[in-house]
């Protein structure tokens, strides 16, 4: 897909999953919304994928260890045609495949997540796995800024790095708020780019919801070799939808049906800005 072909399914996918939370009348909104874009960009653009063949094994994988912003990889799997798109109804209702967390029962998940922390560890064995095997698939790796402060991070952290896993991308969704404030309020993390790049880590900073800069950071990887790469999305929490936008409320804030049409409202006129975009060029 062409970028603004991208920032169109953006878009749309922000649509399908504020309706999906409103059905369902739970979610999380806020970093759902604000990661949109970087997983846009790897499931319409970057990673190696075939949804008829979720475990090919020369897949590119990926694992979101941020695993409670799960409502936007939902949608983009059953965009893709990883599950069928009427399975979103059923999202956390009894029973369902489409829990709040990601769940490896679904073509597309490659493993369970939701305990923050987790994720880069099981990262590096997969791309230190691909090495050893002499394949060729990177592994990308979606971690919240909240995320950082747990110390199985920077255990994995030093490990990538020691291994050398240039095949690795790890993705911070760097929108500095969490479920209690201010990340900066709750645990500083500030300088966080200098202490990846200390822990040997390339650190590439960009703008989080620029579609451009997100397919220009993850299409050079490996940007240096010998090193992974840590790419610092700096990103809007409630991306998309005005009065979500940096409001630490909507972390978890379920929209009601005047919010709803609202938001729905802004991101269509978003959808069909890009998609004139699109046929201009």
């Amino acid at each position: 897909m062409e970028t603004s072909a991208l920032k169109a399914k953006a878009a749309q996918i922000r649509m399908d999953l504020l309706t999906m939370i409103h059905g369902a009348k739970t979610g999380h909104t806020g970093g759902s919304l604000s990661n949109t874009d970087i997983l846009t960009a790897l499931y319409y653009r970057v990673m190696k994928i075939d949804p008829a063949r979720p475990k090919w094994e020369e897949r590119d994988r990926f694992m979101a260890s941020k695993g409670h912003s799960v409502e936007s990889l939902w949608c983009i799997l059953a965009d893709r045609g990883f599950i069928p798109k009427e399975e979103l109804k059923t999202f956390s209702q009894f029973g369902t495949r489409l829990i709040g967390h990601p769940n490896n029962k679904v073509p597309g998940i490659e493993m369970n997540t939701g305990a923050l922390g987790h994720g880069l560890a099981i990262s590096v064995g997969m791309a230190l796995a691909a090495k050893r095997d002499n394949k060729s698939y990177r592994v990308f790796c979606l971690m919240g800024d909240g995320e950082q402060a747990e110390g199985s991070v920077w255990e994995a952290a030093m490990a990538g790095a020691h291994y050398k896993l240039d095949n690795l991308v790890g993705i911070i969704d760097r929108n500095r708020l969490q479920i209690s404030g201010s990340t900066e309020d709750v645990m500083g993390l500030e300088p966080l780019e200098e202490k990846w790049a200390a822990f040997g880590w390339n650190v590439v900073s960009i703008d989080g919801n620029d579609m451009d800069a997100l397919v220009n950071a993850f299409e050079a990887v490996p940007t240096v070799p010998g090193k992974p790469t840590l790419v610092m999305a700096n990103t809007v929490k409630g991306k998309g939808v005005s009065f979500a936008e940096n409001v630490p409320h909507w972390h978890h804030h379920v929209p009601n049906d005047e919010q709803l049409q609202h938001a729905l409202a802004e991101l269509s006129a978003e959808l069909e800005r890009y998609q004139q975009e699109g046929q201009v060029r």
